[in-house]
């Protein structure tokens, strides 16, 4: 059977907010069944990285994570501003939260993050040859430490689980299996 895309009806929006849009669409699908009640999270688009300083030690941030009431190890980044280019708002929100400028930088991966509920994408990033430019400059609601560790010490983390954020887990294997194919 061919699957085929489901035709929009209707839409009426619940909640318009900044960092998160909620609406409710009636959808008829291919067998002609209408679901009258699918909701659908509209999100800016992200930017992640795996982000290598010049002597190959992986950035990561440790932070709280409120829903989840979680202290999250993952890697850098954060939301695409309007009309802002993924390739530089990854620079901007590396330069923020790590104080890091890169001599490289490659598109590794385009994902979305759960597309049955949301509208957004995520954009991953390869970064190489980071060097220390800057201090942090955080937003007022952001509190994250920035660690370095050894590629073997990520994989081991991922082997151990302590890098609970899917996202985050997908892109550092997307990185290392770009290293891995770089370095050949």
């Amino acid at each position: 059977m061919e699957i085929k895309k489901w035709q929009k009806l209707a839409s009426k929006y619940l909640v318009q907010e900044k960092w998160a849009t909620l609406r409710v669409d009636t959808c008829k699908l291919q067998n002609d069944t209408v679901k009258d009640d699918y909701y659908v999270l509209e999100y800016p688009n992200w930017v992640n990285a795996v982000a290598l300083t010049k002597d190959n030690q992986m950035i990561l941030v440790r932070q709280y994570r409120f829903a989840a009431d979680i202290i999250s190890l993952e890697i850098p980044g954060g939301v695409i501003d309007c009309g802002e280019a993924p390739e530089v708002a990854i620079k901007r929100e590396l330069l923020e939260e790590t104080g890091y400028s890169f001599d490289s930088c490659e598109l590794i991966a385009t994902l979305y993050p759960n597309p049955a509920t949301s509208t957004n994408k995520t954009f991953t990033y390869l970064l190489k040859g980071g060097v220390k430019t800057h201090e942090q400059h955080l937003d007022e609601h952001e509190i994250l430490n920035v660690e370095l560790y050894s590629i073997d010490e990520v994989k081991q983390l991922l082997k151990d689980n302590k890098i609970d954020q899917s996202l985050h887990t997908a892109a550092l294997f997307y990185g290392l299996a770009a290293l891995q194919e770089q370095y050949l």
